[in-house]
């Protein structure tokens, strides 16, 4: 489950930005004591394994201070990847001609998932093109968006 707390979002972005990286997105995965608060970072020159030390403390000390989210839960903090998680309809604007998958809150034509190439983006609308045709799907009808990587031979 993606967080939309904008308030989470708020105390997180500005520690991210500061540390020079952009707060790609956020994932809260609620599984009682082994919840998990994900953040994705990403910047041009890439991510590393201290980039995202360096700013798990950082934001952890926020989160403890501020605590916005209640009981237990582990901070992850992570590079989006090639497979990269999309939220915004920025992120879907700057991966058109990708392919994607998509998972649907509620089955359009009897169906929530869907996988195809990313032709853009109208208004609040993801446009995906498969099996010939053209989809538009409402963002906010989303429940997940991912690339799906392409490998050369």
């Amino acid at each position: 489950m993606a967080i939309k707390d904008a308030a989470v979002h708020a105390l997180i972005e500005p520690v991210v930005t500061a540390m020079g990286f952009e707060l790609w997105g956020i994932d809260y995965l609620s599984q009682g004591k082994h919840s998990r608060l994900v953040i994705y970072i990403d910047s041009p020159e890439g991510v590393s394994v201290e980039d995202c030390a360096s700013i798990s403390r950082q934001v952890s000390a926020v989160l403890d201070v501020e605590d916005p989210i209640a009981g237990e839960y582990r901070l992850e903090v992570s590079s989006p990847g090639l497979d990269r998680p999309l939220y915004t309809l920025d992120h879907f604007t700057r991966y058109r001609g990708q392919d994607v998958a998509l998972r649907l809150r509620v089955p359009f034509e009897g169906r929530r998932k869907f996988q195809g190439l990313l032709a853009g983006v109208e208004g609040d609308e993801v446009l995906v093109q498969l099996d010939g045709e053209e989809y538009c799907f409402p963002i906010d009808t989303i429940d997940q968006a991912r690339v799906v990587p392409r490998f050369e031979d």
